[in-house]
């Protein structure tokens, strides 16, 4: 990574010298004819796959906290829903914990959580109006008794929240089958097609606007099932109305004016979440028109994002806009679990191991920092190198009066993210296997669970038990039980960051294969048949923003661990809120010579994975030692750990302690309080 200033001074560079600075972008125009284009894999129903270990501990505890009771403790849920019928929330809060709720249900076999977002389920259904229309009762229907047709959309309310329910209906048809939900949303499509002449996406809000892509995904979805194609018709209206996000990610000067530009003008066009939401755009253009230009628009706007605006732990800044490459920056947690699941479609969509790395990146890192160990309070906004967490302004874009954003709160900041955050790990299971075009599995992100599905020419059902303690541990064991022998293709990734990995079967190496490739196992498969993935980790460090360098290992991020003191505060507004401090010194830099020669000047020490592994200090399963001295004059000022400056050749020339230290560092995901982008020192 560059800093800033010189990141945006190489991608004009490269614009202007290259002549794509004003590269052909798709147009955002509806076309009569479309070519869908299926995808590369294809997502499993929902609970075909069961997290284990870890993963299955994280998604207990997330049951028996906010994810399971929210509609209990959170009173906008609680208080006479509009999604039940009543006067309450009728807008996103609600669909987003289901958003997330859902999964959950259906991945643990909850019943309870399953009965109790049934309710939620079954009175949208039950209550779609004649014309198709559906969603909470309106004001116009509840006080005149107007019936809602597309002739008077106008008495209907925003498209948003229902973009929402559609991806929390489509969840749950995958689990269920329910024979309900797809005359449902046909019947809802053709009202909405009918409408948006007279009643267009940014009729009530811009954030339907600058969302109408996760509308686009649910219509073709559809198609993919009906093959219905006034769907794709939509699909093109909605995207004409909406932000032109592939047309932005692909000219470059969008993700530019972002960075130089932090002022009240088009701040919808940099909003973090709405930029993780609309990172899918190019690829879900891409799978209805074929137009390989939306995936060059991907490919060139995911890279000036993350090169503008990318963070040691795999997620770009934004608190709220996006807002450079500084590790003082923050990052709101709702940008991070948008950002998976439009990177979850966007794998399946360009089978792209890229991305499939970007994922794991961002959820073993960005993701568990961010919620307390028992997922009932969260940040609002977390920083790379943040070495209090308190009340304050910060370096926000919006800090809000209050100054709450930083603090780990049920209600602090938005409450968006604390409807919002039970996608993040719950999709994330979900999304550890796809289906092939012919008919096999293919493992695309790592974690422990067990996978049922059919496979091969006659479809038999067979039972995979992933058994590994990734992402800490560096052995993935596949465990296949099958009825009678089958042939069907095992697609494995490999990552980038693994320069060679090992594949056996039944204990024998049958393979060696290159870092960011699909290696693919095809043969016929028997009962007890078992396929070990070794992926060695090296321990590395990475370039990030003012010559800054992280350390990492595998998809892991290390950051320095520093005890904690947490203090329990009260807000008059925001309820109960946690500041966390660190007890003891933080302001480090590396040693050149960890950067020259980590393998050498880097000691790793391995525990074992507890059986109750929650992501904190207590728990990090793995510790790295090595070298560091003090830097006297970085302190904290208004609550920011401001990054030294380092000359061109990498080396903070300020003055620095006499005595190299030992300093420990943790898995990212573990800490709340640490350093993770380092000043180099010699």
């Amino acid at each position: 990574m560059k800093s800033l200033l010189s990141a945006v001074c190489l991608l004009l560079f490269t614009s202007f010298t290259t002549g794509s600075y004003h590269q052909p972008t798709p147009t955002a125009q509806p076309r009569p004819l479309e070519t869908y284009t299926p995808p590369v894999f294809t997502e499993l129903p929902l609970g075909t796959i069961k997290p284990t270990g870890w993963l299955r501990n994280q998604l207990l505890i997330m049951e028996k906290g906010t994810t399971g009771h929210l509609d209990e403790v959170h009173n906008k849920i609680k208080k006479d829903n509009g999604w039940l019928g009543g006067k309450g929330d009728g807008w996103e809060e609600t669909p987003y914990w289901l958003d997330g709720a859902v999964p959950l249900a259906y991945l643990l076999d909850s019943k309870p959580l399953q009965e109790k977002v049934l309710r939620y389920i079954n009175w949208t259904l039950d209550h779609q109006r004649p014309s198709g229309y559906f969603g909470p009762i309106t004001k116009a229907e509840r006080e005149q008794g107007v019936q809602i047709t597309a002739d008077n959309c106008e008495q209907g309310e925003d498209w948003w929240p229902k973009m929402i329910m559609l991806k929390v209906l489509q969840q749950y048809y995958t689990a269920s089958q329910d024979p309900r939900v797809i005359p449902f949303m046909t019947k809802y499509f053709h009202y909405q097609l009918q409408s948006l002449k007279k009643c267009p996406v940014g009729k009530w809000t811009e954030w339907a606007t600058s969302r109408g892509t996760d509308n686009v995904m649910m219509a073709q979805w559809l198609y993919g099932i009906t093959r219905d194609k006034s769907l794709l018709e939509l699909a093109s209206l909605v995207e004409s109305q909406s932000f032109p996000w592939s047309t932005w990610l692909g000219n470059r000067d969008w993700a530019i004016e972002a960075a130089t530009n932090q002022n009240g003008q088009n701040w919808m066009h940099r909003h973090a979440v709405n930029v993780g939401m609309a990172l899918k755009a190019p690829a879900v253009n891409y799978q209805r028109t074929r137009d390989e230009q939306y995936l060059k628009a991907l490919k060139t706007g995911f890279n000036d994002l993350m090169t503008l605006h990318g963070l040691p732990m795999g997620i770009f800044s934004g608190d709220e806009d996006l807002h450079g490459n500084d590790p003082s920056q923050g990052v709101e947690l709702c940008a991070i679990v948008e950002s998976m699941f439009s990177l979850e479609n966007i794998i399946a969509v360009t089978g792209d191991v890229h991305y499939m790395d970007a994922l794991e990146r961002m959820t073993f890192n960005a993701l568990p920092t961010q919620t307390t160990d028992d997922y009932n309070a969260k940040q609002y906004f977390q920083i790379a190198n943040q070495v209090q967490v308190s009340r304050g302004v910060f370096d926000f874009s919006l800090p809000f009066d209050r100054e709450m954003n930083n603090v780990f709160g049920m209600r602090s900041g938005y409450t968006c993210c604390l409807a919002n955050m039970h996608q993040g790990w719950t999709k994330f299971a979900q999304h550890l296997w796809y289906r092939t075009r012919d008919n096999g599995l293919a493992a695309l992100a790592y974690s422990p669970n067990q996978l049922k599905a059919k496979v091969g020419s006659d479809n038999t059902e067979v039972t995979i038990n992933e058994i590994t303690d990734y992402p800490f541990g560096d052995v993935i064991h596949f465990e296949i039980k099958t009825p009678k022998p089958v042939a069907f293709p095992f697609t494995l990734r490999i990552p980038g960051w693994c320069k060679e990995a090992t594949v056996s079967l039944n204990g024998k190496p049958i393979s060696k294969a290159k870092a960011g490739q699909l290696y693919t196992h095809n043969q016929t498969w028997k009962n007890g048949d078992k396929l070990t993935l070794h992926l060695p980790m090296e321990v590395t460090t990475s370039n990030w923003a003012k010559n800054s360098r992280a350390v990492e290992r595998g998809p892991l991020v290390y950051a320095l661990r520093l005890e904690e003191q947490w203090e329990e505060g009260h807000n008059e507004v925001e309820g109960k809120y946690f500041s966390i401090f660190p007890k003891g010194d933080w302001n480090y830099g590396l040693v050149e010579q960890v950067i020259k020669d980590p393998l050498k000047n880097v000691q790793v020490t391995i525990k074992p994975l507890a059986d109750s592994f929650v992501w904190n200090i207590a728990n990090a399963p793995i510790e790295l030692r090595t070298s560091a001295r003090k830097i006297p004059a970085w302190q904290v000022v208004e609550g920011v750990a401001r990054q030294p400056v380092t000359d061109r050749n990498g080396l903070y020339k300020g003055k620095v302690g006499e005595a190299v230290e030992a300093i420990t560092l943790i898995p990212y995901g573990c800490t709340k309080v640490r350093i993770v982008a380092f000043p180099v020192v010699r």
